[in-house]
C-alpha cells in the first residue's frame, strides 16, 4: 500500500464499518462487544476508506449542537503506517465543516495516540480516563 492511494467516502454501509471495528477493537484490542456496539450507528455519519476494492479503515461522526465528535476511528493492520489514519481524520474534519452550525471537533483519543492527533491540530482537554478499559484523553479543535 502506498501512502495517499486510498479513497475515503461517506457511506451508509454500516455493516462494513462495523466489521472493520470488530477486527480492530474487539479482536485486536480486546474491547467488549457491549462497549463497541453502542446503538448510535444509525444516527451517525460514517466514513469508509478503501484500498482498491478492499475496505481498510473507518471513522464515525456524531453531531451535537456545535460539536462534531469523531470516533470509532480504526485502520486495519495492513494499512497502518501509510498515512491513512491522518487522511481519515482530515476527511472527517472536512465533512464536519460541511455540517450547518458545527464549529468544533472533539474526540476521545487512546492516550498513546494523542501525539498523532496533536499533529492534526487537536489539543488535550481534561484528565486521562478509561474507556472500555483503555486509557483515553479528550481532545478538541476548532474547524
Amino acid at each position: 500500500m502506498r501512502p495517499g492511494c486510498f479513497r475515503i467516502t461517506v457511506t451508509r454501509d454500516i455493516a462494513t464499518c462495523q466489521q472493520l471495528r470488530r477486527v480492530v477493537f474487539i479482536q485486536e484490542q480486546g474491547v467488549s462487544e457491549a462497549d463497541e456496539v453502542d446503538g448510535l450507528d444509525d444516527t451517525a455519519i460514517h466514513l469508509l476508506a478503501w484500498d482498491g476494492d478492499a475496505p481498510v479503515g473507518t471513522a464515525r461522526l456524531l453531531l451535537k449542537g456545535s460539536l462534531g465528535k469523531i470516533g470509532r476511528v480504526c485502520v486495519l493492520p495492513k494499512a497502518r503506517g501509510t498515512g491513512l489514519g491522518a487522511e481519515l481524520i482530515r476527511a472527517a474534519l472536512d465533512v464536519l465543516r460541511q455540517q450547518p452550525g458545527v464549529t468544533e471537533a472533539y474526540l476521545g483519543s487512546q492516550s498513546h495516540a494523542t501525539g498523532f492527533y496533536e499533529k492534526l491540530g487537536f489539543a488535550l482537554e481534561g484528565e486521562e480516563f478509561l474507556d472500555a478499559g483503555i486509557p483515553h484523553r479528550h481532545m478538541r479543535r476548532a474547524l
